[in-house]
């Protein structure tokens, strides 16, 4: 099979299109071959050495992917030529990639392979943070940063379908409508106007009930700010830096809740566990099209690099996806 190799740390430059032996599924898991793997900031993590694969997954980048079971024996109620997607571990930049049966997912009806891969990461992000570790509840509000990315798109577009009033944060005029487009009642352009004074005022001084965070660093204390009694910070990114300034006597007085993941290095039984509450709560929501992934390009696998180029130039609105 063709599959994109790390040759070693670096920029973009160091993807190269190489043939790999096929992979073998071990019991429990399922063959897949590949139509198409999202791209996601993890990857280019990965690929700067940053952001290692965890002890047995493989050392291909990607972790999401959409296309059709090609071997099947031990996969519970998953037969040859099951349309699925499945978040995975590693290995979804290439033509078959093995995935832990318990994690793959029907692809929603009428929807192609191409939308299906730009599914997994985010909703499985999107969903355990926001809404299990988070608790948003309909009725609530929250603040969602970098809203035209991936991971910010879809947290809007699932707070919205669920009841909750939605704030972001993004840095054109562009990225800023195209959240309004999903459905934030507010979007802040971050280079024009203090996010921070921007919910206060959107809020009457009250804040939000939960903040969703990429970017940590000096957005910490702002997020700290931002929120309401009782109120939630999510941190699920560190694009900003790993440390910032916390007064904790504000913790202490409006009785927040700081919380924080990542979904690489859970076991296939919680990616699995994950997998079977978005088949009960956010699928019927995919089928019903009241939400959906945005699709800002695709490109073919073998311009993997190109990708991560367009990824890192800061222009993307929505997702990449690699077709295989």
């Amino acid at each position: 099979m063709i599959a994109i190799e790390i040759r070693q740390p670096g920029g973009p430059e160091v993807l190269k299109a190489v043939e790999r032996p096929l992979p073998v599924p071990q019991p429990g898991e399922v063959l897949v071959k590949v139509a198409a793997a999202g791209v996601n900031r993890p990857d280019l993590l990965q690929r700067q050495g940053k952001y290692p694969a965890p002890p047995g997954a493989s050392d291909i980048p990607g972790l999401e992917i959409a296309g059709t079971i090609e071997h099947a024996d031990d996969a519970g109620r998953w037969q040859v030529g099951d349309r699925v997607c499945a978040l995975v571990a590693g290995g979804g930049y290439a033509e078959y990639c093995t995935v832990p049966a318990a994690q793959c997912l029907s692809i929603p009806k009428a929807m192609d392979a191409v939308t299906a891969a730009a599914v997994p990461e985010t909703y499985f992000t999107v969903w355990t943070n926001l809404f299990q570790d988070g608790r948003l509840q309909a009725g609530e509000s929250v603040l969602v940063h970098g809203g035209s990315g991936g991971i910010g798109t879809t947290a809007i577009q699932l707070a919205r379908a669920l009841g909750s009033t939605v704030y972001a944060t993004a840095g054109s005029a562009e990225k800023c409508r195209a959240c309004e487009r999903i459905g934030v009642s507010l979007a802040i352009n971050y280079h024009q106007q203090d996010f921070v004074e921007a919910i206060q005022s959107a809020t009457e001084e009250r804040g939000v009930d939960v903040v969703l965070d990429i970017i940590g660093g000096d957005y910490l204390p702002r997020n700290i700010r931002c929120l309401r009694s009782r109120g939630r910070l999510v941190q699920i990114g560190v694009m900003g830096g790993s440390k910032g300034e916390l007064n904790l006597a504000r913790v202490l007085l409006r009785r927040l809740t700081i919380t924080g993941s990542t979904l690489r290095s859970r076991t296939p039984d919680e990616k699995g566990a994950i997998a079977r509450e978005l088949e009960a709560q956010v699928w019927p929501l995919l089928e019903r099209r009241e939400v959906a992934p945005l699709v800002h390009t695709t490109l073919p696998l073998t311009e993997a690099a190109e990708a991560h180029r367009l990824l890192e130039s800061g222009q993307v609105i929505g997702k990449l996806v690699l077709r295989a």
